[in-house]
């Protein structure tokens, strides 16, 4: 607002000169006609460009300001709010130009961006390929993010504007892994801040300035902040898309954990925006005049792992497929899913490459007993399961009728669930022995979930970095770093589905369903244009009437 309040000071400014020009020579009478003339032009001009404040209600809002810290829905969000990425996936999983303005393949292992210019930081300075290459740098160090990055040997500045991308060999995912390079401004986290602390250092879980700092090159700022409490965001006045439709100039995010108390919110005019919607009460927001809902199908994989180091009997296979014969999936879905989500058998969804056709849901109560007697595990175990209850749709809500369906069997279920603030160190800790772990690809293609959750846990590489199982198979690592070097897609395909057959076989995790997304806003608010699959609103193109 900052350019348009000047231009509007700078006319308001000569119409006051022209006025007084004109009162010198007039009557005294025409006097109070021409300032209340003045004032009606004033007011003319200002009108219009009233601001326009989105009330926002997400089940929880970011655990920490650092883009690197971790990998998960929320840190995205913030990420797409405060900064722009060298590509961003749009609503027909092509690509678009961001921070870059166009890319070329040079030869099979590089890849060049070309730089918009005249592109500015929060703080003012522009961005350069020195800020891109610092960013990569830095993704490459980090736990959660370095998995994504493990086939790129570098990023080379060739100039202030001009930036190859690296590979060890042929990757046919180069361009959906850019869409994760949000270029930092790599001077405001050069150096230490006022406590002596390195400005760039990533902290996980921990007190850091990057964990409540940010520049970036995105639409909004952020201005304040409590974390549970309310995040404030502001229009970045120096914002470089100038063609952007959006017309929002200030965000209050407020977390509401609470279903019912989010719906009630945005049912009764408090809130502009909510997300997610249960589905319990999708038709009564469909229903309800004043708000629109809009949904889409999903691909978030929503499993449990079952941890081997701390549960010898998990070691077994033929106790993880008992389990998994035990947990009734479809009926998850139907009941308290009410239908909004597909009940799966292995992590690809239709229409991955990995995508296993054969692959059905196998509830069976009395193959799962048969199952756990001839392991000898007749008589059950004890185990503990933590689950988070505002992070997936009804996920505390899965967790008792998993926690239900394992007793069947006799395994007792010592059950907690707790916020995903609190969550999350809990399963980096593998603080119990079953955990829930929801996934949305990374890269919209299926080799990144064994990356993260099924290849053998690899801190240098970074993968299996969220397999708090510990499942590890030789012959599903290798076909999956086999299918990152082939450009092939039908011998991908062959590889990928491979790697879904392996798991199901030997139950490597619980799969319990894909969900599928909805959103509601206030009428007039027109978030259909800017949700995605992805789950990351862009909400600097969103126009508010």
């Amino acid at each position: 607002m900052r350019k348009e309040s000047q231009l509007y000071g700078i006319i308001v400014h000569i119409f006051y000169i022209d006025v007084n020009h004109f009162l010198e020579i007039q009557e005294l009478k025409m006097k109070k006609l021409k300032i209340s003339f003045a004032v009606l032009v004033v007011f003319a001009f200002v009108l219009p460009v009233q601001a326009k404040t989105l009330r926002l209600a997400y089940d929880a809002d970011p655990v920490s300001l650092d883009l690197h810290e971790q990998l998960s829905g929320g840190t995205l969000q913030l990420s797409h709010m405060v900064c722009d990425p060298l590509l961003r996936w749009n609503q027909d999983l092509g690509f678009d130009a961001r921070a870059a303005s166009s890319w070329e393949r040079l030869d099979e292992t590089t890849v060049r961006f070309h730089l918009r210019k005249g592109v500015k930081h929060h703080s003012g300075r522009e961005m350069t390929a020195k800020d891109v290459v610092f960013t990569f740098n830095r993704l490459k160090q980090s736990e959660d993010f370095k998995g994504i990055f493990v086939n790129f040997t570098a990023a080379n500045a060739i100039d202030d504007y001009t930036v190859d991308l690296v590979t060890d060999g042929p990757y046919p995912l180069v361009e959906h892994t850019a869409t994760y390079i949000f270029p930092l401004d790599s001077e405001f986290y050069t150096g230490q801040d006022e406590r002596g602390r390195d400005k760039g250092e990533i902290v996980k879980h921990g007190d850091s300035f990057a964990s409540v700092n940010v520049s970036c090159t995105g639409p909004f700022t952020v201005t304040s902040r409590e974390q549970g409490v309310k995040v404030v965001f502001d229009r970045f006045a120096d914002y470089w898309d100038s063609e952007s439709p959006g017309n929002v100039s200030q965000i209050i995010l407020t977390p509401i954990k609470e279903d019912p108390t989010r719906v009630a919110a945005i049912l009764a005019g408090d809130i502009d925006f909510a997300a997610p919607i249960p589905p319990i009460d999708l038709q009564r927001v469909e229903e309800t005049e004043g708000v629109d809902l809009v949904t889409m199908s999903g691909t978030r994989i929503i499993t449990f792992q079952l941890n081997q180091e701390r549960v010898p009997a998990f070691q077994d296979a033929r106790v993880r497929q008992a389990i998994v014969y035990a947990v009734n999936n479809e009926g998850i879905v139907k009941k308290i899913m009410k239908n909004f989500g597909t009940a799966a058998a292995q992590q690809s969804p239709k229409g991955y490459l990995g995508y296993n056709e054969s692959l059905k849901p196998r509830f069976d109560l009395e193959k799962a007993k048969a199952l756990m007697a001839e392991a000898g595990y007749a008589d059950g175990i004890d185990v503990t399961m933590m689950a988070p209850n505002n992070r997936y749709v009804n996920d505390a809500k899965i967790a008792e009728a998993v926690a239900g369906m394992l007793a069947k069997i006799s395994i007792r279920v010592d059950l907690t669930t707790m916020p995903k603030a609190q969550y999350w160190p809990k399963f980096d800790e593998r603080a119990a022995d079953i955990m829930m772990i929801g996934w949305h690809s990374d890269t919209e293609d299926s080799a990144n979930f064994s990356e993260f959750l099924t290849m053998t846990p690899d801190s240098d590489t970074g993968y299996g970095q969220y397999n708090s199982g510990s499942y590890s198979n030789a012959e599903v690592d290798r076909l999956v770093l086999a299918s990152a070097k082939e450009t092939d897609n039908s011998k991908r395909a062959e590889m990928l589905q491979r790697v879904e057959q392996i798991l199901h076989d030997e139950a490597a995790f619980v799969p319990l369903h894909w969900q599928d997304r909805a959103w509601a806003a206030r009428s007039g608010v027109n978030i259909a244009d800017i949700v995605n699959v992805m789950n990351f609103p862009y909400l600097g193109d969103l126009v508010m009437e």
